[in-house]
């Protein structure tokens, strides 16, 4: 940004895919200056953003929905910011929400040490992190909270650590055949039908012999991009015609995996068979607000925040342990942000230990206890300026997280 800042260009369309990624509202402020400083130079700025801090300094805004995946798609509103605010659509009614401080924070059972941490710009930092609690690490971007907890938790803390990383595996793999949920359909057609499970994958005996379950065809054009274009004869759906004859519910397997995460609780939950253990894998992935997912759905095509709350859907079966999300808000709209708080609330209410790196001032309001770095970013960061719970943050107003938080919840 400060590079094209720099340049004589003007007339130029610049798009941004959620710019405030990572950011801590002190920085959201100074990139929103050079949006605008970009804007003011004679450019055209797009902006794709969820971030209501971003979203208000629009000229002019369009709101895609009315919600998401086969459920959204739709242009519901084109205007001003003023204008927003006063529709009726799930961005507007949730663009003016804050989250109050919490009258109460659970105590802690435990803490987990760590002692003299000097990893990247840490200065000799020595924190006890609480257990049995909702623990956010906030600062500046640079501050050095990575450093601090995914660099410094001593080993065999039992910690999980849930990130947006790219999750393995190849084109063919789909939220289904990652959370294990295929295992329990599979046996479920194959016990109704009185066939092998093993027909009802698209990776072994049930495979379109055309396309070998891939449900598109891959062309090598040399020296040009590949191109895929939809199988002829299983029609994109992967099965041989045989296995479609078999159903459940009156449903095929490909139909089953073309429906959403919340179609399919539906299904297993009663509406059509009733599969606890398939419905117990859906109840998570909804839980963690993947409702709108189909099953069939390549991995490949899922966001960092949707595969960080896929992985999260997966270790919610686990009992016990200290749970590390890194900023578990990237990608979600202001209204699946409560739904979010109401998770982080039972995971740690079912025994586990959170730990969320996050910036958004609604996840550090719900906050049990805060630990803040900074003061600044790189060589000015690396220590810890607070801890404390969220009210004592907001009192005392000491650092730059707690001058925002203070305004956010209407301390100003």
């Amino acid at each position: 940004m400060i590079r094209h800042l720099g340049s004589s260009l003007t007339d130029v369309t610049y798009v941004f895919d959620e710019p405030t990624i990572g950011l801590h509202p002190h920085d959201i402020e100074r990139m929103n200056d050079l949006l605008r400083r970009l804007r003011d130079k004679g450019n055209t700025v797009l902006v794709v953003e969820h971030k209501p801090e971003t979203i208000g300094i629009a000229d002019h805004v369009v709101d895609l929905g009315p919600r998401a995946g086969t459920e959204g798609g739709e242009i519901c509103f084109t205007g001003s910011v003023e204008e927003l605010r006063s529709s009726d659509t799930l961005t507007g009614r949730h663009l003016g929400d804050r989250a109050a401080l919490k009258p109460s924070v659970r105590k802690p059972t435990g803490k987990l040490e760590i002692r003299g941490a000097t990893r990247n710009n840490l200065r000799d930092v020595s924190v006890d992190v609480p257990l049995g609690v909702l623990v956010v690490v906030t600062g500046v971007a640079g501050s050095g909270k990575s450093s601090l907890i995914h660099g410094s938790i001593p080993k065999g803390a039992n910690v999980v650590s849930v990130d947006q990383s790219a999750i393995r595996g190849s084109r063919r793999s789909n939220p289904a055949t990652y959370t294990g949920l295929l295992d329990p359909i599979r046996s479920a057609f194959a016990k109704a039908n009185g066939v092998k499970p093993a027909l009802f994958s698209a990776n072994s005996a049930g495979a379109c012999p055309n396309c070998n379950g891939a449900g598109v065809i891959f062309t090598d054009l040399a020296m040009m991009a590949g191109v895929a274009t939809v199988c002829e004869q299983c029609e994109g759906k992967r099965f041989q015609a045989e296995v479609l004859e078999y159903k459940l519910g009156g449903k095929d397997i490909s139909e089953v995996l073309s429906m959403s995460v919340r179609e399919a609780e539906d299904f297993f939950g009663g509406g059509g068979v009733r599969n606890p253990q398939a419905h117990a894998i859906l109840d998570r992935m909804a839980d963690v607000g993947l409702g709108y997912l189909t099953l069939g759905q390549p991995l490949t095509t899922l966001s960092g925040g949707e595969r960080q709350r896929l992985k999260l859907a997966i270790h919610m079966a686990e009992k016990g342990g200290v749970y590390v999300l890194d900023e578990p808000t990237t990608g979600l709209h202001l209204a699946d942000v409560q739904q979010l708080l109401g998770l982080l609330d039972r995971l740690v209410d079912a025994g586990k230990s959170v730990i969320v790196i996050e910036h958004h001032q609604a996840v550090m309001a719900h906050a049990d206890w805060i630990i803040d770095m900074g003061p600044g970013a790189g060589h000015d960061g690396g220590r810890i300026v607070f801890e404390g719970t969220p009210a004592e943050l907001v009192a005392a107003r000491s650092t730059l997280t707690g001058e925002h938080l203070a305004t956010y919840v209407g301390g100003a």
